[in-house]
């Protein structure tokens, strides 16, 4: 088991890469307190957790209060002694045109992607301080790398986490407190579903990001969650201040795949 006896914290877990996250930590050892907004949401992966065996609790959170992100972090210290993991995984996702977006829009995501990341760090950290260490996780986007239309807070959002994730990996590097981004790229979660449902053809739709992902397929929560376990282990020690990218080759590609066989090129002049 990779996190034996490690006391993780990961935020949005009521569904999608949280969910699986929970399940995964705790298969590998972890303690868990799993955070959500809603416990509707939450508190039956915990009991799902705590079936199989694991042990975890369920902590109601919306990460852009600060008084919710401190009782959740005395809460998971009243629980299991201390914290040595965080994931920040909560977030919201956003797509609109920009000149529509309103400044309730941009302070929604914001708060939640971003300052939500802050809030949940800092108190993470001064716990983190007092028992010799720890690790963080800011789950971000493969928007860290390239962007789409009608993306602007979640990217602004989502570039501010790694920034952030650089900035305490140098400042707490001494103190042994790593801290890392992981960017999935599409997940099989709600958003997928959304991005199908809201497609003309799904079927087109399907073709087209299958196009779009040199793999040819969508990643699964499970994958994003054991790049997450790995960051977050001590197989991770010498690794802080990085951006992992795990999307199936998305950001490594230039553009779509050809759909038709194109010749082979020589080396003809330019």
């Amino acid at each position: 088991m990779k996190l034996k006896d490690k006391i993780a914290i990961i935020t949005g877990s009521g569904a999608g890469i949280g969910r699986s996250m929970v399940e995964v930590f705790a298969r590998q050892g972890a303690k868990v307190a799993a955070a959500s907004r809603r416990a509707v949401n939450g508190q039956p992966v915990v009991d799902a957790v705590v079936s199989a065996g694991g042990e975890a609790i369920f902590v109601r959170c919306d990460v852009s209060v600060e008084k919710d992100v401190r009782e959740m972090v005395a809460k998971a210290v009243e629980e299991y002694g201390r914290i040595d993991i965080l994931v920040n995984n909560a977030g919201v996702n956003f797509v609109k045109p920009f000149e529509q977006t309103q400044r309730a829009d941009w302070d929604r995501v914001i708060n939640t992607d971003l300052l939500g990341t802050y809030l949940c760090s800092r108190y993470a950290i001064i716990e983190m301080l007092k028992t010799g260490g720890g690790s963080i996780v800011n789950i971000t986007t493969v928007h860290t790398m390239a962007s789409l239309p009608g993306a602007g807070p979640y990217d602004a959002a989502k570039w501010g986490m790694v920034g952030l994730t650089k900035a305490l990996a140098v400042e707490y590097a001494t103190r042994n407190i790593r801290v890392n981004a992981l960017s999935p790229g599409l997940i099989d979660t709600q958003i997928w579903t959304d991005i199908q449902e809201a497609a003309p053809n799904p079927q087109e739709c399907l073709a087209y990001w299958k196009s779009n992902i040199p793999m040819g397929r969508v990643g699964s929560p499970e994958e994003i969650a054991n790049v997450a376990v790995f960051l977050a282990s001590d197989e991770a020690s010498y690794v802080t201040g990085t951006n992992i990218f795990a999307d199936g080759g998305m950001t490594s590609q230039l553009i779509s795949q050809e759909p038709f066989a194109s010749e082979t090129l020589g080396g003809g002049a330019r």
